[in-house]
């Protein structure tokens, strides 16, 4: 599966099928919320989170391409990728493009 973030791919003609997304929310546990927690009072990069970000990123990208993947799609361009805190600690990510099929 080829994914990017344009709306075409070098030398191939594409057959636009739809939408595909995939999401997820994660978030730590709590003692990792007040060890973060004390991060923030001297500064510098909150690893947890860090962490947990990529794991959410490439859990909806997962998602996404399992469902372009159900489409018989062949890609999906013109990817976008959203997120938004849905709590203290929590984070919602969003991943969304569109699935193509290749023309000979």
């Amino acid at each position: 599966m080829i994914l990017v973030n344009t709306d075409y791919i070098s030398g191939k003609k594409l057959e636009t099928l739809t939408l595909v997304k995939g999401s997820t929310i994660q978030s730590k546990h709590i003692g990792k919320d007040i060890g973060q927690a004390f991060k923030t009072l001297v500064g510098g990069e909150l690893t947890a989170y860090t962490e947990m970000m990529n794991e959410a990123r490439a859990l909806a990208t997962k998602r996404m391409v399992d469902e372009a993947e159900s489409l018989g799609a062949d890609a999906v361009i013109n990817i976008r990728y959203a997120s938004s805190a849905v709590m203290q600690g929590a984070a919602e990510v969003i991943v969304y493009g569109t699935a193509v099929k290749f023309v000979e």
